[in-house]
């Protein structure tokens, strides 16, 4: 049997009446009563907030009457008219709502924030906006001393140490451990690492010192490649941990009471230097003469004093070197150990400075001596006759026991 065409379907009789389609009726009628109906609510919505709704308003109900409203009111009929009793219909009958994408003069956009602070219709509690625990860019400390890498001029000192440590790494007998993240390292005199591929080795760490209101140290550290540097142990901490080859040498021996476990570190030699303050503190200024520090390094003299106004070993002001001594075949830290006790009685009980977070600091290398003083003690642990003498305080002298 052949399939019937669409002729033969519409020929038939449409029992259901399917096909009579009717036209559908004109909404003229009922868009003119919903227009109406939506001017009313707009009317109403004028009334209680003085303003034509937003159609980018949060509420949703008068998001959904200001998009109605404009398309209904560009096609106003008679009855609308008629009923438009606040003339909404008009071209601008009320002033929309100001938006922040507004333009606004040029004049009314704050320059910084010290304009949008200084606006008298601005009340702000003055206790939230005045800085209490950070230092103002004008008074941060400029360092007049970076730690650069300069030649190691007594590199020779060192040489040997380098390759039998190096040596060590290649036969397996150290082992170099990658520095994690956030590990804390403490290191000592006589510590190796390895840093942007350079074995670097800590030759000295100066007597602690507070930065920025925390405790640091200045290192010395050599490096394989015959340079050095002087960063301070907080710096040189961050610049292991920012390196992602850098790496801690292992030590010799099991631990810390093995005699081997610090065979790394040299007795090295330096200059006793005697330092006088040029600080603006009257209660130092006046003393400037007689109060003087005394210190022992290894490394050059003018970099160790370099960076003494930031620095409250240095009393946080500039020194005048006045006096130095070579050490020849005798421990750095012995000559300072020794040197102290002597003068321990000279030592100024009152002595401090503030640092700019407000802390009171004491160094303790400071003494009631003379340039003088200590060049006699100097020549008596040459001659090995320290302890024979002592520091008369009342008569400034030193005397024998």
């Amino acid at each position: 049997m052949a399939r019937p065409s669409l002729d033969d379907i519409y020929s038939e009789h449409d029992e259901f009446g399917l096909l009579d389609l009717k036209q559908r009726g004109t909404r003229s009628g009922k868009t003119t009563d919903r227009g109406v109906a939506v001017l009313l609510d707009v009317t109403r919505f004028v009334e209680q907030n003085g303003r034509l709704p937003d159609p980018e308003a949060v509420a949703h109900d008068e998001m959904k009457l200001a998009m109605t409203w404009g398309a209904v009111k560009t096609s106003p009929t008679e009855k609308m008219r008629a009923a438009d009793r606040l003339g909404l219909l008009d071209e601008k009958p009320i002033a929309p709502p100001r938006s922040w994408k507004d333009e606004v003069p040029e004049e009314a956009i704050p320059e910084s924030l010290d304009d949008i602070f200084d606006d008298d219709e601005l009340e702000v509690d003055p206790s939230l906006v005045t800085f209490q625990h950070t230092t103002p860019s004008s008074e941060r400390v400029i360092p007049d001393h970076r730690a650069e890498f300069v030649p190691c001029r007594d590199f020779e000192k060192f040489r040997e140490r380098f390759e039998i440590v190096q040596r060590a790494l290649e036969t397996g007998e150290r082992r170099a451990r990658a520095v994690k993240k956030w590990a804390i390292i403490e290191p000592i005199e006589g510590d190796f690492f390895i840093r942007n591929g350079l074995l670097a080795m800590i030759a000295e760490k100066s007597e602690m010192t507070s930065r920025g209101g925390s405790r640091d140290h200045r290192l010395r550290i050599i490096f394989s490649n015959g340079t050095e540097s002087d960063p301070l142990m907080s710096s040189f901490r961050k610049s292991l941990s920012e390196d992602k080859t850098a790496r801690t040498v292992q030590k010799v021996g099991l631990g810390p009471v093995d005699p081997e476990w610090e065979s790394d570190q040299l007795e090295l030699s330096g200059t006793i230097y005697v330092a006088r303050s040029r600080s603006e503190d009257p209660a130092i200024r006046e003393q400037r003469m007689i109060l003087h520090k005394i210190g022992v390094t290894s490394q050059d003299v003018a970099r160790r004093v370099a960076d003494a106004r930031n620095d409250p070993t240095f009393l946080l002001a500039p020194v005048d070197i006045v006096a130095t001594y070579s050490l020849k075949n005798l421990s750095r830290h012995k000559v300072e150990d020794l040197l102290h006790r002597f003068f321990v009685s000279a030592r100024p009980a009152e002595l401090f400075v503030v640092d700019r977070l407000g802390k009171k600091i004491s160094p303790k290398e400071w003494f009631y001596v003379l340039p003088e003083h200590v060049g006699q003690a100097v020549k008596l642990i040459e001659d090995g006759q320290l302890h024979l003498f002592h520091y008369d305080v009342a008569t400034q002298k030193i005397v024998p026991n």
